[in-house]
């Protein structure tokens, strides 16, 4: 028998089920607390404007509320929120899955219960992040143990709950569309794919995702490999305010066929979780450094395919590196928006790094599954969110 749970939660982040981080993680979260009985909206930011409509879940509809006028809709979300409330006497709160610094000016959300999951990307907590977690009403719910050691740090008395994957769909998946992945990616046996899982979004000048630092290394790595090729999911333009792709492949000496990219149309209309792990198991290696990761969920969707990954040995994706993963170094780089610091991954490490998975050539890596085993969803629901919701919808 399910465990119920009596409480009402307004999810204020992406529309949970878009295909963003934030939309996978909310809609396992959103359909997992329905099937535990508790009442559940969806309060979007990102993924619906100008209407409401119900969501369709497994375990039932729920109420969308639209986008508000402010950016990050904080100006919607006390209405919206106590909306689907109706009046009722009932154990409820707004838990944010987003930035937390985006709503530090709403002070029409000081009088409600908030939960953040909270993201920290840098190496110290940001200023605007530390003064939103030690507001009296929020309740900081840390995606990674590094964050939960930066919150402590700071004297904040928060909560672990890591971000989670579906193993039982991203798992080694060895065709996409009734092909051998590798003859999707028009590659021969021996020919070694280098992958990148990132979105191509920043704010065009500074690139947290460390595109060109990854981009190359790789064109170094290729200078003794050519039969190395690097395979990147995301968007190449700017359209999205990061760095224009197709210019790094240029300024490295990296020509059009050595840089694979997703079909555009099949990218904005969106790849099944399905053809995703087909991608993560076709490559030998996941390229992963940043300059910092609230969690990185792609390091463990990869590795739950059987793919080891490149990454950072700083922020979560130090802890999310599994026994056949590779670590760089890097240094520490001032983002004075922030007033924290970032880590910018060193070219030679990633380079070196790359050497060393050429080496190791391909093969299984039954380590890497049962490490990413950890972050199942059911896991995570049970070892983490259970326990959290028994004691705070009391």
């Amino acid at each position: 028998m399910t465990y119920k749970i009596k409480g009402a939660i307004s999810l204020a982040s992406n529309t949970p089920g878009v295909p963003t981080g934030y939309g996978v993680q909310g809609l396992m979260l959103v359909e997992r607390m329905k099937r535990h009985g508790i009442d559940v909206a969806a309060l979007s930011n990102y993924g619906l404007e100008g209407r409401m409509e119900t969501l369709e879940t497994k375990h039932g509809k729920i109420p969308h509320y639209p986008r508000g006028l402010t950016l990050y809709s904080g100006d919607v979300m006390k209405l919206y929120h106590e909306d689907f409330l109706a009046g009722r006497d009932i154990a409820n709160a707004i838990l944010t899955l987003y930035d937390t610094w985006v709503y530090l000016d709403q002070k029409n959300l000081d009088d409600l219960n908030i939960w953040s999951w909270v993201p920290i990307d840098h190496l110290t907590v940001p200023a605007k992040v530390e003064l939103w977690c030690k507001k009296e009403n929020v309740t900081p719910i840390a995606m990674s143990e590094f964050g939960l050691k930066q919150l402590q740090g700071q004297g904040i008395d928060a909560h672990y709950i890591p971000h989670a994957v579906d193993t039982s769909l991203y798992k080694p998946t060895h065709e996409i569309a009734g092909q051998p992945i590798r003859d999707y990616y028009g590659l021969k046996d021996d020919d070694f794919l280098v992958g990148m899982v990132s979105a191509n979004k920043a704010n065009g000048q500074i690139h947290r995702k460390a595109f060109a630092e990854n981009i190359l290394a790789f064109s170094l790595f290729k200078k003794n490999h050519p039969n190395a090729y690097l395979y990147i999911h995301s968007d190449p333009s700017k359209v999205y305010g990061g760095f224009g792709l197709i210019n790094l492949m240029h300024a490295v000496g990296l020509d059009k066929d050595d840089v694979l990219f997703p079909d555009p149309h099949k990218y904005r209309m969106g790849y099944s979780d399905e053809e995703m792990a087909a991608l993560y198991t076709g490559m030998d290696i996941l390229l992963h450094p940043s300059y910092g990761e609230g969690f990185g969920v792609p390091s463990i969707e990869s590795q739950a395919c059987g793919t080891p990954v490149i990454a950072s040995s700083w922020t979560a994706s130090l802890e999310l590196a599994g026994p056949d993963s590779y670590l760089v170094e890097g240094q520490p780089f001032w983002d004075e928006a922030q007033l924290s610091w970032f880590q910018i991954p060193n070219v030679n490490s990633i380079t070196t790094a790359l050497e060393r998975a050429y080496e190791r050539g391909r093969q299984e890596f039954p380590d890497t599954l049962e490490f990413a085993k950890a972050y199942d969803v059911e896991a995570v629901w049970d070892a983490y969110w259970l326990p959290f919701l028994k004691e705070k919808l009391k």
